[in-house]
């Protein structure tokens, strides 16, 4: 899973993908034309619960790539489009967080001249819906010349999605919010379209803000309350601060401050929310390892996830739910009581259950 981070030129953004990646970034990386990319293990503490009662040779995490997406710079706000470079930069990512500027400096204005949290989502917002305007436009005129010429039932029902996603855009809606079937739901899939994709608008704090973060998410989630938007805080400067402090030391700083729980841990949970996963797990004397799963998804879908031979040979799944298993403290307690159980392929997976795949 790929997330782009994008933001309007001096919003912090720089400053979040370093918190991410523990790194501090020189100049000459921060100005580069490539965008900086990290890939973060997603911390999950039922891996390490699980890795202290089997014991494994390994612990594994799933993993999640965060792209400081490059191509938005300072001045592109005095035409009425962003460069088409970074609409392509933003159209590779599976999902995107909008760092929203909250915190004020006089030595770094804001490109805006005030500070407005929803005027600052509302232009990015804008303009996907104008790129992916302009996208379905030039596509539909492409369709119906080719209708002219001969009757293609496929094209018929693009022109169909199409023509519904056009109406949407043209009431300043993103398609994310757009009711879709499934079969649907793929058609659009292929185009990239930038308004489709999961976003979370992340406001970036300052200092002194801390106990009116809350208040601050609030007053956004109510201005973009049904347009499928996910909103949280974060506190750029401190939590750059304590990304590159040893954990012992960050859990203290964090304390001293009031922060409950690190941008990365926060940042993934949305995350995942809004791109509709979850995680399930496997154990043993091997490996202990987390794997993220579509939520809604079978078993059978799990063993493909885990071994595309698994699924093709799968007969059962022994299925018991990482709680139950902490509460009693072994498959065979689990069983005693009622909570381990077998499954066939039609069996939907439900966040943090333990899997073991029976197979021919």
């Amino acid at each position: 899973m790929q997330i782009g981070i994008v933001g309007l030129p001096l919003s912090g953004k720089t400053t979040l993908f370093q918190t991410l990646a523990h790194t501090h970034l020189d100049e000459a990386a921060m100005h580069r034309q490539q965008a900086n990319i990290v890939t973060v293990k997603v911390p999950d503490p039922r891996v390490d619960a699980l890795a202290e009662v089997f014991k494994p040779r390994k612990k594994s995490y799933t993993s999640i790539e965060f792209v400081d997406v490059v191509g938005l710079k300072k001045g592109d706000r005095d035409s009425t489009q962003f460069t088409q470079g970074f609409l392509a930069n933003v159209k590779t990512n599976d999902a995107l967080i909008h760092v929203v500027r909250r915190w004020d400096d006089p030595q770094y204005p804001h490109p805006e001249g005030s500070l407005d949290p929803v005027r600052d989502i509302r232009i990015l917002e804008t303009e996907f819906i104008l790129s992916d305007l302009s996208m379905i436009e030039n596509r539909i005129e492409r369709i119906r010349k080719q209708l002219l010429k001969a009757k293609d039932e496929r094209l018929v029902y693009e022109l169909h999605i199409l023509e519904k996603g056009k109406v949407w855009l043209e009431e300043e809606r993103p398609l994310r919010t757009l009711s879709l079937d499934p079969t649907e739901k793929k058609v659009v899939k292929g185009f990239q379209f930038l308004s489709e994709k999961p976003l979370l608008a992340l406001l970036n704090m300052q200092d002194d803000d801390i106990g009116e973060h809350d208040a601050a998410v609030e007053a956004v989630r109510r201005a973009y309350d049904g347009s499928g938007l996910e909103v949280d805080a974060f506190f750029g400067k401190i939590e750059m601060e304590l990304a590159q402090l040893p954990d012992e030391d960050a859990e203290a700083f964090m304390a001293e401050y009031g922060i409950k729980e690190s941008a990365l841990s926060r940042i993934i949970a949305s995350a995942y929310r809004s791109l509709g996963l979850i995680s399930f797990l496997t154990c043993g004397d091997e490996e202990c390892r987390a794997w993220t799963l579509r939520d809604g998804a079978s078993v059978h879908e799990a063993a493909g996830v885990i071994h595309t031979d698994l699924m093709q040979r799968f007969i059962r799944a022994e299925v018991v739910h990482f709680d139950d298993f902490m509460r009693y403290g072994s498959i065979a307690a689990c069983k005693e009581h009622g909570h381990w159980r077998l499954e066939g392929k039609e069996y939907i997976v439900r966040d943090g259950d333990i899997i073991l795949i029976r197979h021919n």
